[in-house]
């Protein structure tokens, strides 16, 4: 171990022995524990001839690694307004021309589907007004996907009351669809963002009169397209009456608008109740009117939905998965509503009623029950806690397995998000248990994500680490570059044993591409490491 001095030399400060090497797969994995190396200061370890990047120890080594997710990749992500940094303009105001209903029994190339009946007031190809404001682009391209706009949004307000999260480099204007990187304005970032996920989850519901899948690039073409998101159509609205090349007005006869698949289903009602209630908390004082709107919206949703309770889809392309999801999402639901309103005795109960059956997969969500924790008796809690107590030997046994300490990727799709999502859930849980819960599982999966696994030292958010994936799959990866902040996948198995991330190669989107649900899980796990430091 050796210690950065002033004057450029480095001293050693600690040595200590490697681990027996351990098998995971088709690599033996040694350890080596400096952990009694705890003076402030910029280190690096020296081992076999080989030296590591300069690294720091210091009880705020967390505190900066999301902001570039927030204020960076994020901001980079908004659709419908013009997002610019300095000099740069990431791109001008997109999609302007949103939407067209999308027609009935439609399979899309990327595997959303339309079935027969669209639940909609709109004909197939018809222009739907109101929907060209707000929201995020999901991926390396430019869908506008309700899924991914729910987790952001609950993720952001979540982060924004844990962690008292006021951090403000944006300026925001909704009314003239500008956004600059940079130029705090007064208002927090993750405000400004859950308010900018809320407008197109209302414009939804008040055009089509319920949420829906999202708004998709109709055309391969489209789809594929890199650059400035502003040039991806022609911000007109699609007129059949007008030529190809014809232009009157604000109308064309370009039909490159985007398509609204607009399918009902329970996954959704019950998704946009729980995003809406969750963003009614976070814009009180800010935005009071909308906040109210957003609540009362939430009820309604949610009370309709148990009135006359919406088939939930077969198929994932369908809507929100298969048919189990229905009620997992009316479970976050009835968590966010209950928090919302203070103990609700609706959502208390239904949160009773749900967890007998949701305890099942703990894991996946189970563990939200501690939220919920403040407006239950006694007789829950202890429940609860049985349950905490019997998944905490279950997990210790499945994390033992690998070297890490985490979920593996073990699939064809890296598992960054999983571990995210585990470093959040151990927090929560580690919160409301302390007795059973310690604090290493969060700190092993930020450590994790920042360079602490297979294949490479190297982090998966870039720009964000002593060396980051800085060649990634976002929609600027034509020019061989990065997003900063945003979270790609990790590694992968070739099969039968082979763990592969490429660093010096960005198309590879199961292992490269940024998402935003992955990127906002980031920013809870960030800082709930940076609290548990602290």
């Amino acid at each position: 171990m050796l210690r950065l001095g002033e004057d450029g030399s480095y001293k050693q400060v600690f040595e200590g022995p490697v681990s027996t090497p351990a098998p995971w797969l088709r690599y033996t994995y040694g350890k080596f524990d400096f952990s009694s190396v705890n003076e402030p200061g910029l280190y690096a370890i020296e081992y076999a001839g080989q030296k590591t990047n300069l690294f720091p120890i210091a009880k705020d080594v967390y505190s900066r690694t999301w902001q570039a997710s927030l204020d960076g990749f994020l901001a980079v992500e908004m659709d419908h307004v013009s997002v610019r940094e300095g000099y740069r303009l990431w791109h001008g105001v997109s999609h302007l021309d949103d939407a067209r209903q999308a027609p009935p029994n439609t399979q899309h190339f990327d595997g959303y589907r339309m079935g027969p009946n669209l639940d909609s007031p709109f004909k197939p190809g018809e222009h739907i007004p109101g929907l060209n404001v707000g929201g995020w682009f999901d991926a390396g391209d430019y869908d506008n996907i309700a899924p991914s706009q729910y987790s952001v949004i609950q993720d952001l307000a979540l982060a924004y009351q844990e962690f008292d999260l006021k951090w403000d480099q944006l300026s925001v204007d909704e009314t003239a669809r500008e956004v600059e990187m940079h130029r705090p304005d007064g208002v927090p970032d993750a405000v400004e963002q859950v308010k900018h996920g809320i407008l197109q989850v209302l414009a939804q519901i008040k055009s089509i009169g319920h949420p829906i899948m999202g708004i998709i690039e109709p055309t391969l073409r489209g789809y594929t397209h890199l650059g400035d998101a502003a040039s991806n159509t022609d911000g007109r609205i699609y007129s059949e009456k007008l030529g190809p090349n014809e232009v009157d007005g604000n109308f064309s006869g370009k039909p490159d608008d985007r398509w609204a698949f607009t399918t009902k289903n329970a996954g959704l009602q019950y998704g946009a109740a729980a995003s809406l209630a969750a963003a009614s908390r976070v814009l009180k004082g800010w935005d009071d009117p909308l906040a109210k709107e957003c609540l009362e919206t939430a009820v309604k949703l949610w009370n309709d939905e148990h009135a006359n309770p919406t088939p939930m889809p077969k198929r994932l392309e369908d809507g929100f998965g298969p048919a189990g999801m229905g009620g997992a999402m009316d479970w976050h639901a009835a968590i966010e509503l209950l928090i919302a309103t203070n103990g609700g005795e609706p959502y208390k109960k239904r949160v009773i009623e749900l967890f007998p059956t949701i305890r099942q997969r703990f894991g996946f969500n189970g563990w939200m029950a501690v939220r919920a924790l403040p407006y239950m008796d006694a007789e829950f809690k202890k429940q609860l806690e049985e349950v905490v107590k019997a998944y905490v030997v279950e997990l210790d046994a499945d994390l033992a397995k690998t070297p890490f300490g985490v979920p593996p990727s073990v699939r064809t799709w890296g598992g960054s998000a999983p571990v995210a999502e585990f470093g959040v859930r151990m927090y929560f849980l580690h919160r409301a248990f302390p007795e059973i819960v310690g604090t290493d599982y969060t700190l092993r999966a930020a450590n994790y994500l920042l360079g602490t696994h297979p294949v490479s030292d190297t982090s998966y958010i870039s720009s964000v680490g002593t060396v980051s994936k800085m060649k990634a799959y976002g929609n600027n990866r034509a020019d061989g570059t990065f997003i900063p902040g945003g979270m790609i996948p990790g590694y992968i198995i070739v099969q039968p044993d082979f763990p592969e991330c490429i660093d010096d190669f960005g198309f590879l989107w199961f292992e490269d591409e940024y998402t935003i649900s992955v990127t906002t899980k980031w920013i809870l796990a960030a800082n709930a490491a940076d609290a548990l430091v602290k």
